[in-house]
């Protein structure tokens, strides 16, 4: 049996010759990106604008508009050194002053920000939007004059935009003065009534003026507009637990619960009433969620140990207080409730301790200058610590963060393997041939074209589907019966691979190697077997070690299982080291030692491995994509994030997953 097929490799651009410019559209390619970012398609306008910059890489334009699709993904870094590459350029470009400036503000970034927009000025004092950019920029630079005078100019020439007069009356907020902000709201409201936002910042000076029932109605206003509007719901929570209205409160904390079920700051207030109206399971339910996401909040673990004194588990108060201690060492309450318990529990000696230490702190703080939002605060006996927070609290800034919080603990999941597998049937769209090219090698396209059945090089995850399977099995089966040909013997094993037949596939593959010990891409698939084959009876055992990151990029290990055993993943990355011996400039066997070396622990050789392989083929996005979480993993976070952005550009759609999730500064 013989079966000459075509590799269909995974699609990857590459620069194109200035020659093909006139073979092709430009406007074309133009109109394709454009229409695509209008639409929200942010990936696929990077790919119209790729082939662009291409065909003619002076295309300052393309540059531009890439950036632009980027920051619509949350790629600040990519944004920024695209708008970088169009001003080089053509340095009078204003477009790409503004949104490098923006990009650069929301990275946290002003003077830089502040630089971009005065040289933008500076071309166009007359192009409007400039002048809200800047304030914005200023505003979050707490540069709050400043901010009013850019909102000011913008508002003389767009009377119309509530957006302006929102972020303006912001900005007097902050200067004190509440009479003009709460004019602006108005006229932001007047100007667009279908808009919750101006009714959520008015019912928060209402709420300061202590005018609930006009706060109220703001937000049954706000929540008509947009009935998933959780800041809404949280701030109405709030208003109707000071009316007295429990119910009411817990309702809108269960509204803001069902769209955002780990919110940790919600989990915390409705904790809080919940103890406060003798809830004490469902409390301390709430309790344990909002430390499971925040496990140095402070707050949490004190009035979790009040609780539990409450029920009378003075061992679990005491663990609790002696954390909210180690977070804290001038909690004096805390030091002061621990020495109860510790009395409870027959530790006198100790607990008179705890009461010294407590006296202490509260001398201390009575003569300390530190204001509320200092360590030594927490001395202060007269203050309430299991009150509700509300979004500007001190306490929220600093333990829960300035926002309504979610947890999203993602576990890293490297790209697979690249592995030979059976071809499918699945169609494949291809940009014109000029502007694609698989990785080039002369020994690897002539292994491919002389394979006796259809197979494809990728890096895929399980099985693939397959047309024919029995009659290709059987051809297969029925050729080895009768030969001893190697090839045979290796489409065998890629077979039963597929469907995890893997000491059936391990046999085929050992016979093939033993009757061609120098064939290298035998080598590569059985040491991905072994690897799959590890990986599954670690996924059976439920021992599977996994890193993750949390909301703020932090880094930890942890494992499913607490009888977890590290797995050897030596064989595998043994047979890898042949085939690099074998074909030390194949850039796919490096791909895999990264993963195989992640997998085994080793990061810093795994970013080696990949770096080896970018090396070799500078468009390896799958290396990018991998390298860039081990990166953000191990805390550098910048070049990390560098990764992810050149991954989405090259076309992996889930970089920008990750970017939004780690690359971002809130």
């Amino acid at each position: 049996m013989r079966t000459i097929i075509k590799i269909l490799a995974v699609a990857i651009l590459v620069s194109v010759p200035l020659s093909l410019r006139g073979q092709y559209d430009i406007e074309q390619f133009f109109f394709r990106g454009r229409q695509a970012l209008v639409e929200g398609k942010y990936s696929r306008a990077i790919d119209n604008f790729n082939i662009l910059i291409r065909l003619d890489d002076s295309l300052y334009e393309a540059y531009f508009f890439r950036g632009i699709a980027k920051y619509n993904l949350g790629d600040f870094v990519g944004a920024e050194t695209d708008f970088n590459s169009a001003l080089e350029i053509n340095p009078i470009y204003t477009p790409a002053y503004h949104y490098r400036a923006i990009t650069l503000s929301r990275a946290g970034k002003y003077d830089l920000a502040l630089k971009d927009f005065d040289e933008a000025v500076g071309l166009r004092p007359d192009y409007t939007g400039l002048y809200f950019s800047r304030g914005v920029t200023y505003f979050l630079s707490q540069q709050f004059e400043k901010a009013i005078a850019d909102f000011d100019r913008f508002i003389r020439f767009e009377p119309k935009e509530s957006g302006a007069y929102l972020n303006r009356g912001a900005s007097y907020l902050f200067v004190g003065d509440t009479l003009k902000a709460l004019d602006d709201y108005r006229k932001a409201i007047t100007l667009n009534s279908f808009e919750s936002e101006g009714y959520i910042r008015r019912s928060r000076i209402y709420y300061a003026q202590n005018k609930l029932e006009d706060a109220i109605a703001d937000l049954d206003k706000a929540i008509e507009i947009d009935s998933t509007n959780t800041f809404a719901y949280f701030n109405r929570a709030l208003m109707r637990y000071d009316q007295g209205n429990v119910k009411g409160a817990l309702d809108d904390f269960r509204q803001v619960l069902i769209r955002e079920p780990s919110n940790a700051l919600t989990l915390y207030n409705r904790a809080l009433i919940r103890c406060q109206i003798g809830d004490f399971n469902q409390a301390l339910d709430d309790f344990d969620k909002v430390l499971n996401i925040n496990p140095n909040n402070v707050l949490a673990y004190y009035n979790r140990a009040l609780l539990f004194m409450e029920l009378g588990r003075y061992r679990d108060a005491m663990n609790d207080l002696s954390s909210a201690i180690n977070l804290y060492p001038d909690f004096a309450k805390a030091y002061m409730n621990r020495s109860y318990v510790k009395n409870m529990l027959g530790q006198y000696t100790s607990a008179q301790q705890d009461y010294k230490i407590a006296q202490d702190k509260i001398s201390k703080y009575v003569t300390s200058t530190a204001d509320s939002a200092g360590r030594a605060a927490f001395a202060d006996t007269t203050k309430r610590y299991d009150a509700l927070l509300a979004l500007d609290s001190d306490f929220a800034k600093r333990d829960f963060s300035d926002e309504l919080l979610q947890h999203r603990n993602v576990e890293i999941a490297l790209k697979p393997l690249y592995k030979f597998v059976p071809a499918t049937n699945e169609a494949i769209t291809e940009l014109p041939k000029d502007l694609t090219v698989k990785y080039e090698n002369a020994d690897f396209e002539n292994f491919l074209e002389n394979f006796p059945i259809e197979i494809l090089f990728k890096a895929v995850y399980g099985t693939v589907v397959i047309d024919n399977y029995d009659k290709v099995k059987e051809a297969v089966e029925e050729e080895i019966a009768v030969s001893d040909s190697h090839q045979m013997l290796f489409a065998k094993g890629i077979i039963d691979a597929n469907n995890r037949l893997y000491n059936a596939a391990l046999i085929s593959y050992d016979n093939a190697i033993k009757y061609a010990s120098d064939n290298v891409y035998y080598y590569i698939n059985r040491g991905v077997l072994q690897s799959e084959m590890i990986d599954f009876i670690s996924s059976i055992e439920s021992n599977v070690q996994v890193l993750s990151l949390d909301d703020s990029g932090n880094t930890m290990a942890r494992v499913q299982d607490h009888n977890y055993r590290n797995y050897d993943y030596t064989p595998a990355i043994h047979d890898m080291k042949k085939a690099s011996a074998l074909m030390p400039e194949f850039p796919y066997i490096y791909y895999n030692l990264g993963n195989l070396y992640c997998q085994s622990g080793d990061l810093p050789e795994a970013i080696v491995q990949y770096t080896k392989a970018l090396e070799l083929y500078p468009n390896l996005a799958e290396a990018y994509y991998n390298r860039g979480l081990v990166l953000i993993y191990v805390k550098d976070r910048e070049k990390g994030c560098m990764d992810m952005s050149k991954a989405g550009e090259l076309g992996i759609p889930e970089a920008y997953s990750v970017i939004n999730k780690y690359c971002v500064d809130e």
